[in-house]
């Protein structure tokens, strides 16, 4: 009969294996099947309970890619992650960046890419731990390897946290501007974009200076990357 350790030791591998096979299979099926939920929208759930927010209500509807602008996918990318059709889930020059400013003394800046965000929002909690930014890679690589770019970038479009309770394109273009998804211009684009270091603060339809100031810097780059045309990357 095995030890006690090494019969540890063999449930410890069993379990560790079960986890794998589990992620990556949850993350297979969300590659066809639309989230219904996401880590994140728990959390907010959880957070109002705690904090006895009553009045709280999450927003949230599922809208496929033919149903957005292009000029969403597009203003995402322009915002937060310029490089994500040739990148394999992380911008190496982004994070040297970053930590060099950090060595400098500068604001820490962020170096996610729309894939680790992804990975974030839909598995994970918000924290800095090393676990956590270990998980996220995890998630990140496999979400790469079995979703193709497009697939990425439309539950990125349909889970980013827009407002506070209000994920997605869907519910944010209803809140916001009143018109569907896919009547959504370029400067509304833009808007939704620009709110993402801080939705919960930030308001797409009563911009502040800061926002307005964003929002600005985005439209010149998506006229920079060659507007709606860039999403044709995604499918090299």
């Amino acid at each position: 009969m095995p030890s006690l350790p090494r019969r540890l030791l063999r449930t410890f591998i069993v379990l560790i294996a079960a986890w794998f096979g589990v992620s990556v299979l949850v993350v297979l099926v969300l590659r066809f099947v639309p989230p219904w939920t996401s880590a994140m929208m728990m959390e907010r759930r959880v957070a109002a309970v705690l904090h006895g927010e009553h009045d709280f209500t999450l927003h949230y509807r599922w809208t496929p890619w033919n149903e957005l602008s292009p000029w969403v996918p597009l203003a995402m990318m322009a915002g937060e992650d310029q490089k994500f059709p040739f990148h394999h889930g992380f911008d190496f020059d982004a994070i040297q960046d970053a930590l060099d400013a950090a060595d400098e003394g500068r604001r820490l800046r962020g170096a996610s890419t729309i894939s680790q965000q992804v990975a974030k929002n839909l598995f994970l909690w918000n924290g800095r731990s090393f676990v956590r930014k270990g998980l996220e890679a995890y998630f990140a690589v496999l979400i790469e390897t079995l979703w193709p770019k497009r697939r990425i970038l439309e539950v990125y479009c349909n889970i980013a946290e827009l407002g506070d309770g209000i994920y997605g394109t869907g519910a944010a273009s209803a809140a916001f501007f009143r018109v569907p998804p896919g009547q959504l211009g370029p400067e509304q684009a833009a808007r939704l974009a620009a709110v993402l270091p801080n939705p919960r603060r930030l308001h797409a339809d009563r911009p502040s200076p800061y926002v307005l100031r964003r929002s600005a810097w985005i439209l010149r780059q998506m006229q920079h990357l060659g507007g709606p045309a860039y999403l044709a990357r995604l499918d090299h």
